[in-house]
């Protein structure tokens, strides 16, 4: 088949992307299944060899650097497909879970990997927008009597996350079954200060009705 060569895509260049790809899709499966995964079997899944690997990743920790934009990134995504700032922010913070719950491996694998080679600021830091926006929303939630206010906004969207890191790790352990992210939605709403019946209902409403306008 024939190649077209532009600027900045000749043949070798693709090929170094596809590899950049092949390597960043091996080490997501394999340090998801093991986090103390080797470089030489990320290496041997994507099909390159080590020396291939550290010519686009000098080391571990830039490896798992780049997963951490990588989670970064799909989170920010996911959080950027709820309703804007003057939605409901029940139904805006229930999207946000839905989203974010179909990038979860990514997300239990940039904490629990960055805190081990990137350290707790630089995990901070490639959270900071989607916290932000979690943060934001708990707070209109408050502010309207929707979410509860027994605690500030940013300590209550911090326990939230923490609870939703958890769910996510035991989905992926087996232990507790949810594909969907409808019962973890659920949980998060109820433990965000929502009556069970009320957060059961309002994720299944959301669900029923799909992305939100504008959105996709």
């Amino acid at each position: 088949m024939q190649t077209i060569d532009t600027p900045g895509g000749t043949p070798q260049r693709r090929d170094a992307h596809g590899n950049r790809r092949r390597i960043l899709a091996a080490a997501r499966q394999k340090l998801r299944d093991d986090p103390n995964a080797s470089l030489d079997g990320i290496a041997q899944t994507a099909g390159v060899a080590r020396r291939t690997l550290y010519g686009h990743f000098s080391s571990r920790q830039a490896l798992v650097a780049e997963l951490a934009r990588e989670a970064g990134r799909a989170l920010k995504q996911a959080f950027g497909a709820a309703p804007a700032t003057d939605a409901d922010p029940l139904e805006a913070m229930t999207r946000m879970v839905l989203a974010a719950w179909a990038v979860g491996d990514q997300y239990r694998m940039l904490i629990s990997l960055g805190r081990r080679h990137l350290g707790e600021e630089a995990i901070r830091a490639t959270l900071a927008q989607a916290r932000e926006e979690a943060v934001a929303t708990i707070r209109r939630g408050q502010h309207q009597g929707v979410f509860a206010d027994h605690v500030p906004a940013p300590v209550l969207a911090q326990a939230l996350e923490a609870l939703m890191l958890t769910l996510a790790e035991e989905n992926a352990a087996g232990t507790w079954a949810d594909p969907t992210g409808e019962a973890a939605a659920t949980a998060f709403l109820v433990a965000a200060g929502v009556a069970p019946q009320a957060a059961a209902l309002q994720v299944r409403d959301v669900v029923r009705r799909g992305p939100a306008a504008g959105v996709g």
